[in-house]
């Protein structure tokens, strides 16, 4: 680092510019007054040379023999906690110390982000926030415990997390379910993991688009949400990618679109939603690493090129794209642009489907 370079050099006046001009005195190494004035010069020159600050050292030895833990705003299990073991893994092999997952699910979210934006702001407790975080939760709910810019040095996105609209097999296409929902508005039904979640707000984009109303079924997670769909219990549901696609590939819901710029490799044969008439229809879940405000900016910048080399490397890419985990632009300032854009959508949504702040 350039400080500890500054801080090993002597300032002017020191040490070498001063130890021949008085060899003429006439005295030798051990009279009593030898050196007086080069020992004087040289200290000069150390009280000249600027001091290198201790938080400087510090932050370039991060995280040294420290454990830094990642905190996930979800339960155990799942695609989430395969995108942290990328995140811990790759960021203990390029900068050392140890890195851990920390679950604290509950509240939307706003839990883990609650505990990160109050932690000391030393880069050892670090959060894995979400679009939910971010973009939703701060509009949905009356005190969510956090400012979504403020309380927060957000260092980079680290992955988006796909969708697919699926529906029970009875429904062939979504042109089937439009039909029938214009037919018989608020009977047909959708699922979803909670009222607010990015899963409604989707649904709620595409009823205003389409002129339909469908009913909405908020359950308390997206398993139980799912496992009503298959069942039909539920009409269709907007779910992550991971969890719906062995469901797709055996024949238990029918993918109607992916609300994505392009197919994906692993279900080719989905449709985008815009290839079915629905114009710029694209919305996808993603994941930052973010930091307590007042991180030290070393600190941010060593973990934001970590985690970008740790999710670019091929190992990392084949395990992730096989979970509808592909890869997001990285940066600060790609974050920041995307936050910004998806929260001032996600509050008209919240509005439009007439959302209490709770």
């Amino acid at each position: 680092m350039r400080h500890e370079d500054r801080g090993g050099r002597s300032g002017p006046g020191g040490s070498g510019s001063g130890g021949s001009g008085h060899g003429g005195s006439g005295r030798g190494e051990s009279g009593p007054g030898w050196g007086r004035r080069p020992v004087l010069a040289a200290l000069g020159g150390l009280l000249a040379a600027p001091a290198v600050p201790r938080g400087a050292r510090a932050d370039a030895a991060y995280p040294g023999g420290q454990t830094v833990s990642i905190v996930l705003p979800y339960a155990p299990g799942g695609a989430p906690d395969v995108l942290a073991q990328v995140l811990t893994q790759g960021l203990s092999a390029r900068l050392g110390g140890t890195f851990v997952m920390e679950h604290k699910p509950g509240a939307s979210t706003t839990l883990a982000a609650r505990h990160v934006a109050r932690a000391k702001p030393d880069g050892n407790t670090l959060l894995m926030g979400t679009v939910v975080t971010f973009t939703t939760a701060p509009y949905a709910l009356r005190e969510p415990g956090y400012d979504a810019v403020k309380d927060f040095a957000h260092i980079t996105m680290i992955s988006d997390t796909q969708f697919l609209l699926v529906a029970h097999p009875r429904w062939r296409s979504l042109e089937e379910v439009l039909a029938a929902a214009r037919q018989r508005p608020g009977q047909l039904s959708f699922a979803t993991w909670g009222v607010g979640t990015t899963a409604h707000l989707m649904m709620v984009d595409l009823m205003a688009r389409t002129g339909t109303e469908l009913l909405h079924v908020p359950y308390s997670g997206s398993p139980p949400a799912l496992t009503d769909t298959i069942a039909g219990r539920a009409d269709l549901m907007f779910s992550t990618f991971a969890p719906a696609r062995p469901h797709v590939e055996a024949g238990r819901l029918k993918a109607l679109a992916i609300p994505s710029p392009a197919r994906s490799p692993v279900l080719p044969d989905v449709p985008t939603m815009d290839e079915l008439g629905q114009k710029e229809f694209v919305s996808s879940g993603w994941f930052t690493l973010s930091a307590p405000a007042g991180t030290p900016p070393a600190i941010l910048s060593r973990l934001e090129k970590a985690a970008t080399e740790a999710f670019a490397a091929p190992e990392a890419r084949a395990r992730l794209d096989s979970l509808g985990l592909v890869p997001a632009r990285p940066g600060p300032e790609a974050l920041m642009e995307r936050l910004t854009r998806e929260a001032a959508l996600n509050q008209r949504l919240i509005k439009a489907a007439g959302i209490k702040p709770e």
